[in-house]
């Protein structure tokens, strides 16, 4: 296999910064890997009793980390004024004020109630991403970008299935 020196080095920098952030997230050098949510009393169910609450869908996407395929919620073309909530112990998480299109195909909103979710490293993502989960159930529920609109930049892209929506 032959690569040009300069590919060669940019892989070897890109790699070694790679494992940079990781051992920084690892040692706890780097930001925490939660933020603290509210005082919020938890729910604790077994992997069973998950299963039997949720469909396979929602059980993939919030129990184990998953991401739906892109489009396929309806809840990205739901305009009605109303509430978003945790589906897995209906925690509300979003209003409808605070979603917004952002063309990826995925339910976005530009901010959250505030203490209804923790954020957390996700370190099954390449390279590691930001992600977002209930601080109720701790249901994983998508990612955190800051690609959004002003004035935070933040894009909350949330997982369909991992919703409730309930209009006012």
């Amino acid at each position: 296999m032959n690569i040009s020196k300069s590919r060669r080095n940019f892989l070897i920098a890109l790699f070694g910064f790679g494992g940079f952030v990781y051992l920084q997230i690892l040692s706890g050098k780097s930001k925490q890997l939660y933020t603290a949510a509210s005082d919020i009393q938890k729910l604790e169910l077994s992997d069973d009793e998950w299963k039997q609450k949720l469909s396979e869908n929602a059980y993939y996407v919030l129990r184990k980390g998953k991401t739906e395929v892109r489009q396929s919620s309806p809840l990205n073309k739901e305009w009605r004024a109303g509430v978003y909530l945790c589906r897995g112990c209906d925690l509300d998480l979003f209003t409808s004020e605070m979603k917004y299109e952002s063309h990826t195909g995925w339910p976005s909103f530009k901010q959250h109630i505030l203490g209804h979710l923790e954020t957390y490293t996700d370190l099954s993502a390449i390279p590691p991403q930001r992600a977002y989960k209930c601080a109720r159930c701790g249901g994983h529920h998508g990612h955190l970008f800051m690609d959004g609109p002003l004035p935070s930049g933040e894009r909350w892209c949330s997982n369909g299935s991992a919703l409730r929506f309930v209009a006012s």
